[in-house]
């Protein structure tokens, strides 16, 4: 085994309990729902789901298999986007789609720029296009595009929003818009180039903290509702992969005002 950056090791071990915990419950874990209960061969679909994260997280530990693994969990990925999340989207646009939507875009996008990092031969002879720096421009593109609907969720629903702040915080109405307003402000700055790497190492830092702060202490004293243990695992999942995307500016300068287009993943 060998892994370079704590990042990355990080979202693997994620994915790993991600898809462990679809397996135990026999459903889509959070993250992944909603999912049309209609739709044909769902209970396939679950169990699928969750041995690709769990399979791929596995591969993306072992240097013989990590571009393999980057290669499926970006393909199935991009797979739930465009036929499942865009769709559903644009036929039944509301808060519950497009909020999926926007979550599965930035995994998706994150599970990209994992697959340009680790690319092999292989990869950059036959998919030079995704796995070169043009692919890792979209990647990061669509990063940012899929944070602005967390921030804008922040500004319709403050009254669930507010009421996670912790009461030390204080001026929880405040927090509440300020977070949506930097994570709208982060995913401009990323899809622009425009201070990328300050943008994606302080939203990374935010979704910590919001794991770290609302979270795990509701957790810890079980003052957490069965929707509230998803949205937990949802902030995780969120970020690890914020996380990685933070880790693939690491040559760029923290105040750099233009991210170099030409720049490459090492």
């Amino acid at each position: 085994m060998r892994i370079e950056r704590i990042s990355h090791l990080f979202f693997s071990l994620v994915l790993i309990g991600w898809g462990v915990l679809g397996l135990i419950k026999g459903d889509f874990a959070a993250g992944w729902a909603p999912v049309p209960e209609s739709l044909s061969g769902r209970v396939l679909l679950v169990y699928l789901t969750a041995v690709v994260c769990v399979a791929c997280g596995t591969g993306l530990l072992w240097q013989g298999t990590a571009a393999l693994a980057a290669r499926v969990l970006f393909v199935w990925l991009l797979a739930w986007l465009l036929l499942l999340r865009v769709p559903w989207m644009l036929v039944e646009f509301g808060v519950g789609t497009w909020w999926s939507a926007s979550s599965t875009a930035v995994i998706t996008a994150t599970a990209w720029v994992l697959y340009v990092s680790l690319a092999n031969d292989w990869d950059r002879q036959h998919f030079g296009s995704l796995t070169g720096n043009r692919g890792l421009r979209v990647a990061r593109v669509l990063f940012g595009l899929g944070l602005i609907p967390f921030g804008i969720a922040h500004f319709q629903y403050p009254d669930a929003t507010a009421p996670l702040v912790p009461d030390w915080l204080q001026w929880p109405v405040f927090w509440a818009y300020f977070t949506g307003a930097t994570f709208i402000a982060a995913g401009v700055a990323i899809m622009s180039g425009v201070f990328a790497r300050l943008a994606a190492t302080l939203i990374t830092l935010q979704i910590g903290l919001f794991t770290l702060l609302i979270w795990v202490p509701r957790a810890v004293t079980g003052e957490i509702t069965a929707f509230q243990w998803g949205e937990f695992l949802v902030s995780i999942v969120l970020t690890a992969c914020a996380w990685v995307v933070a880790d693939s500016y690491r040559d760029t300068p923290l105040l750099a005002v233009r991210v170099n287009n030409r720049e490459e993943l090492k």
